[in-house]
């Protein structure tokens, strides 16, 4: 898999969409007025029982005889956090490969932290999880793009217990990107989001266009990538037909999912164009499906 990174500089056509939309409620380097132990000191309080002593200033004490207690404004910086699906089933694709796409929009989510001085991790899911230490700097992204390049995705989606060990990784508030076919039992999804309501959520489903309109006919075997069992069939317009409606349920199940968790749903196609994806769920456009 080749990942071209140029269009992640055609980004900044859209900056001033997905600086406003993306991380408006996450500034980056900004300060806030909580005060905790951070590096920018604010100013003094006197001290109350229940604070921490340590933070008092013991010289100021020694010439005003009183106890006054040093306060900072702590940094909130949004660390960004993608997670890929791997599996086998993503390694499909009739002109783009389901983990190719999945890649370039979670190496967008990199770089819209990158421009605004954030934190971004990339982790990908299979049988296992996978987690790329957190990086910063554009250099670090072309190391995420190099590393992204190497992977052959493979094995079965353990989606559940994937998430379930990410969440033990992130510490902070945070954003979280999930891509996926998401071809698989929907209250997985709902189980994990459950886990995930102290966070902002994206959910992306990946499909490629075949897997859209059911691009086959007639007497056909068919052969799971993930559990490699295969079934022979006769595919005809009503199969056509009944495949068309229960996956419409299917991703709209999803979307009722994300709905009911807070978190964005957006399913794309791997014909779709990146900014177009983007526009859809930080634009104005109502589009579930793109």
């Amino acid at each position: 898999m080749v990942i071209d990174i140029s269009f992640l500089k055609q980004l900044d056509r859209f900056d001033v969409i997905l600086k406003k939309r993306v991380l408006s409620n996450y500034a980056g380097s900004r300060q806030s007025k909580t005060y905790g132990s951070g590096l920018v000191f604010y100013d003094y309080k006197d001290y109350v029982p229940g604070d921490d002593y340590r933070a008092i200033d013991w010289k100021l004490y020694a010439r005003t005889d009183e106890f006054y207690v040093r306060r900072y404004e702590e940094e909130r910086n949004m660390r960004i956090h993608v997670v890929i699906d791997a599996s086998a089933s993503m390694n499909f694709g009739t002109k783009t490969k389901k983990f190719e796409y999945a890649s370039m929009v979670g190496l967008g989510f990199c770089y819209m932290a990158l421009r605004n001085n954030e934190s971004f991790e990339v982790s990908t899911f299979a049988e296992d999880l996978e987690i790329f230490k957190a990086k910063k700097g554009m250099n670090k992204l072309i190391g995420v793009v190099d590393t992204l390049n190497k992977i052959t995705p493979k094995g079965h989606s353990n989606f559940g217990q994937s998430l379930e060990k990410y969440k033990n990784a992130i510490k902070t508030k945070s954003m979280i990107v999930i891509i996926s076919d998401f071809l698989f039992d929907p209250d997985e999804l709902r189980d994990t989001l459950d886990r995930y309501k102290k966070s902002e959520v994206i959910v992306v489903q990946v499909l490629d266009s075949s897997e859209r309109e059911l691009a086959l006919e007639g007497d056909v075997i068919l052969d799971d990538s993930e559990s490699h069992s295969k079934m022979r069939t006769f595919i005809s317009n009503r199969v056509i037909e009944s495949y068309s409606e229960k996956l419409l349920d299917h991703i709209y199940g999803l979307k009722k999912i994300c709905d009911s968790s807070n978190a964005k749903f957006l399913s794309v196609s791997t014909e779709t164009p990146i900014f177009e994806a983007f526009y859809s769920l930080f634009g104005n456009a109502d589009d579930v499906i793109v």
